[in-house]
């Protein structure tokens, strides 16, 4: 269920930043884990409000949460992205939270002072934020994970995206080659500066109802008459990447009978599936006293 922020911390969602401070505090210093002991219910609040208090209090976040709504902002950013930047150490000192032991030195004698939220997400959130990798040339690691949802169509051409990074406003261009898979992970590095982001890109194929891929092979469910069932007859078809395919239908054929067009299947690189086409009977919705009538005689027939 999504999170409404504004209602965790109690405040109005034109509150100030002030408000939302206060607001924050009071319901820190009541749920505070060393006040209760064993709470499980209290730990829970605690958690949330901290979350809570981490998108509020910072204008950018705040501003994307409003823009997005709950749902959406909760699907884009992840607890990593949340509480990116927020001053833990500022805030939980007003709490009598000792975050000394969070903190370390920069490497090589740089005056440079990281903060290492694994063991306090560990304890209050449970998750992990990973450290950033240190380069001795000075450069700064960012690490993406971004989900990429693509159509079947897309998958099988290929196609050029614009994917949003999480907590940003930034967006990058990305090729989608011809003939990914689902659950393919696209690595991507971008330098600017001293700063490398890598982005690693899951591909989520968002299949049409009725179609299904299975060792390249794709299948496609198709309604036709049934009179071209049971006479036989053409039937035009078209394919998940977009194309239209006439082919025959043998008189007689069942109810769930599968119809091969070969090479119209997923591209494994030097090779490609076929096309499944399974042949289900399209039912009207009602019948006409004519359609009835026809019907009554084939039965007498014994159809």
């Amino acid at each position: 269920m999504p999170k409404d922020y504004y209602s965790i911390l109690g405040v109005p969602r034109n509150a100030t930043q002030e408000e939302i401070k206060r607001a924050y505090r009071k319901l820190a210093m009541q749920y505070h884990p060393d006040r209760n002991k064993g709470n499980k219910e209290a730990e829970e609040k605690f958690k949330e409000i901290n979350e809570a208090y981490a998108v509020l209090s910072d204008p950018e976040k705040r501003k994307l949460y409003d823009q997005f709504g709950s749902a959406e902002f909760e699907r884009r950013y992840t607890q990593e992205d949340i509480f990116k930047d927020f001053d833990f150490e500022n805030i939980f000192s007003d709490l009598g939270i000792d975050l000394s032991s969070f903190f370390r030195k920069g490497k090589r004698g740089r005056k440079i002072y990281t903060f290492d939220l694994g063991d306090l997400f560990e304890n209050l959130f449970r998750t992990t934020f990973q450290e950033e990798p240190y380069s001795p040339f000075g450069e700064v690691f960012e690490t993406y994970q971004i989900e990429v949802p693509i159509t079947l169509e897309e998958s099988i051409k290929g196609a050029e995206k614009e994917v949003f990074i999480p907590g940003t406003y930034e967006s990058i261009r990305v090729k989608i080659p011809a003939g990914v898979k689902d659950g393919q992970i696209l690595k991507l590095k971008k330098k600017s500066g001293q700063k490398v982001r890598e982005y690693y890109l899951k591909i989520s194929i968002q299949l049409p109802k009725g179609v299904r891929i299975e060792d390249g092979n794709l299948y496609m469910e198709k309604e036709v008459p049934l009179t071209t069932l049971y006479l036989g007859g053409e039937i035009e078809i078209t394919t998940p990447d977009g194309r239209r395919v006439k082919t025959k239908v043998p008189s007689l054929t069942k109810p769930g009978a599968k119809l091969r067009l070969k090479g119209l299947g997923l591209s494994n690189g030097t090779s490609r599936g076929d096309l499944f086409v399974i042949l289900q009977p399209l039912m009207p919705g009602r019948l006409t006293p004519e359609q009835k009538d026809l019907l009554e005689k084939l039965k007498a027939l014994g159809l």
